[in-house]
């Protein structure tokens, strides 16, 4: 796309979107009385106006029928979270049968590393990327100190060459050969939180599988953001969130995927819990667990109704638009035009004042761009919020903005970059 520095351009872009109704779908948080310029749905989506609507409709299934709201109604809660299931599987390009609504991301990864973290003497190594979201450091640093290993021995973290800010798919793939003797897990995020980098995830799963290692995703910043296509791919398992791109609300719930090729593993160990078993006996109580065929196998617990409504809602709406493919191409444009006008900026400046750290290749990132300041960092933050603009602020020097497509449109993305470029002037 030939970009513009104009806000004529901007309204032009907005004009012709394709997609452009579906930011009336949710609901804008206000500054001074007019719609703010939100670019934190990698932090939490904004709310869909139809979420107090679904929500309201299960309470009043439970006001009306109580407990038989499980079995009762046009929408009995025993099978809500299956409703959800071809929605997810389209998302993250998955069989329905693979993915399971569930729990939060934390949970179901320690959930699916009891079933593909399994180290021996011979096989207990992890590779992940360096600088992972701190809950991924946590979960595998306490699943490795739970097998009798220490994490130091035992967690290999891969860093960005020196002077470099990503890394190279080529660096991850030489580290899995290296450690193939020992490698019992590869587990990576789909995108990094913090640099906005995609990884390629396919390339990952080959190299894993040919160290004799499984292959497992956080998919955290990029389910709902970029097109996967987990089947395909051969990836053992994955998880996410789905307050983020997918706009489930704050702490809405999780969703895991786990490759039918492992279903009929008995050897598998996993955390049973009545809601994983098999649904057509599940009221008999036998003792003995006899998992459900699928994702649904682990599950844990009574689904959380409220939460699968709220997240519904959302799923709605990806629906609608049918092909993610779609919001892709805008997510595309919209970061390739916020890209655009902030090196605009430094050009007029004549010195990199905002450095972007996350990947130029529109191929391996997602709606989202990292962005160093390199002065008066926090101040010029603060400066964006109190005109409107509302980020996420890293530490020391990053702040993320991320136009996601469903809600954001090219003028947000103009006027963020012209308080981006107002703060250099403001602040000192």
């Amino acid at each position: 796309m030939d970009y513009q520095n104009t806000l004529a351009f901007a309204v032009a872009q907005d004009e012709q979107d394709v997609l452009k109704d579906f930011r009336n779908r949710f609901f804008i948080p206000k500054h001074n009385g007019e719609d703010a310029i939100y670019l934190c749905g990698n932090s939490l989506g904004l709310q869909p106006k139809s979420s107090a609507q679904y929500l309201a409709d299960q309470m009043k299934n439970w006001e009306s029928l109580a407990v038989e709201g499980w079995f009762q109604g046009d929408d009995p809660w025993l099978e809500y979270h299956k409703s959800l299931s071809t929605s997810i599987a389209r998302i993250v390009g998955a069989n329905k049968n693979e993915v399971s609504v569930m729990n939060s991301l934390t949970v179901n990864l320690h959930l699916l590393m009891v079933s593909f973290y399994k180290p021996n003497s011979k096989r207990f190594k992890v590779i992940m990327e360096g600088g992972a979201f701190p809950s991924d450091q946590y979960a595998v640093e306490s699943q490795v100190k739970f097998h009798g290993f220490d994490p130091k021995d035992v967690v290999i973290e891969i860093f960005p060459r020196e002077r470099e800010l990503t890394l190279r798919t080529e660096d991850i793939l030489k580290t899995i050969e290296t450690h193939a003797d020992e490698l019992a897990l590869v587990l990576f995020s789909g995108i990094n939180y913090y640099t906005g980098q995609f990884f390629d995830i396919q390339a990952i799963t080959i190299a894993a599988h040919q160290a004799g290692a499984y292959a497992g995703f956080d998919l955290a910043h990029a389910a709902g953001n970029v097109p996967l296509h987990l089947h395909e791919w051969d990836a053992d398992f994955a998880c996410w969130c789905s307050y983020k791109y997918m706009n489930s609300g704050p702490g809405g719930i999780s969703g895991i995927f786990v490759h039918e090729k492992h279903f009929t593993d008995s050897a598998m160990n996993r955390f049973a819990g009545w809601w994983g078993y098999r649904a057509d006996k599940r009221f008999l109580m036998a003792p003995g667990f006899d998992p459900a065929l699928g994702a649904d196998g682990w599950q844990v617990s009574t689904s959380p109704i409220l939460l699968l409504a709220l997240f519904k809602a959302s799923m709605a709406i990806f629906d609608e638009v049918g092909n993610i493919g779609m919001l892709r191409e805008k997510g595309v444009a919209l970061t390739g035009y916020l890209e655009f006008l902030i090196n605009e900026i430094n050009k007029t400046k004549g010195e990199e004042v905002f450095r972007i750290i996350t990947p130029a290749n529109p191929a391996i990132r997602g709606s989202q761009l990292s962005i160093v300041c390199t002065q008066n960092a926090k101040a010029i933050f603060k400066y964006l919020a109190e005109n409107g603009v509302i980020g996420d602020w890293r530490e020391p020097d990053v702040i993320r903005l991320s136009p996601v497509p469903l809600y954001n449109s090219f003028k947000d993305v103009y006027k963020a970059a012209k308080h981006l470029s107002d703060a250099l002037d403001a602040v000192k």
